[in-house]
């Protein structure tokens, strides 16, 4: 299976919109890096299939652990590899090849931009080839509009997207990589924090001994 890649292109950068505040829990990505974490507004509307298997795969943890295997400076960070990319058994001359074990997805191309902090799967040259793999544009990169799936956008954290160790000029390959330490859907993280505080046990004092 051939490498899926992101065309490289170096444009100059715009300034992220304000972080907001009416997000969907349903529809809100959660993703911890070692610097912190990335918030992403999914879209659903305009990339159901794609925003469906982002949450599967989500939801089942096979997102976690998961390495940038390709990070080209002033483009993009790529990752999504769930059968060769986890960092622990991460092969590096496998990674950015496999996928998931679910079906590839259909195209879903739309009218949203691959502006800053935009969230897009990565695909072979077969447009229906999208599965698991996806990237985060460090910068605008236009030229992928209309040809890649936006699936979601990264409303905040995008200072730590900035921090992901990069790869060599041209390949992007990188040694070593970071990876996604651990991604949620924020209407599953919620119900936990809700669930956790219920079961808490209320501390005894002196007046209650």
């Amino acid at each position: 299976m051939k490498k899926l890649l992101a065309l490289a292109a170096f444009i100059l950068p715009i300034a992220m919109t304000e972080a907001k505040t009416d997000l969907d829990p349903e529809n809100t990505l959660l993703i911890d890096l070692k610097d912190g974490q990335v918030v992403i507004e999914l879209y659903p509307d305009t990339a159901p299939k794609h925003v469906a298997r982002i949450k599967e795969l989500s939801r089942a943890g096979k997102y976690d652990g998961v390495a940038f295997h390709r990070v080209l400076e002033g483009f993009m960070a790529q990752t999504g590899d769930v059968q060769f990319g986890n960092v622990k058994k991460f092969n590096s001359s496998r990674a950015g090849t496999g996928g998931s074990d679910k079906p590839d997805l259909p195209a879903e191309f739309n009218k949203r931009k691959h502006g800053r902090g935009a969230c897009s799967m990565a695909r072979s040259s077969n447009p229906n080839s999208a599965n698991s793999q996806f990237f985060i544009c460090f910068k605008p990169s236009s030229f992928l509009d209309g040809q890649y799936t936006v699936w979601g956008q990264v409303v905040e954290g995008m200072e730590y997207v900035d921090k992901i160790k990069r790869g060599v000029p041209g390949s992007g390959s990188v040694t070593n990589p970071d990876h996604m330490k651990k991604v949620s859907v924020a209407a599953d993280a919620k119900k936990k924090d809700s669930d956790d505080s219920k079961g808490a046990k209320p501390k005894k004092t002196k007046d209650s001994q």
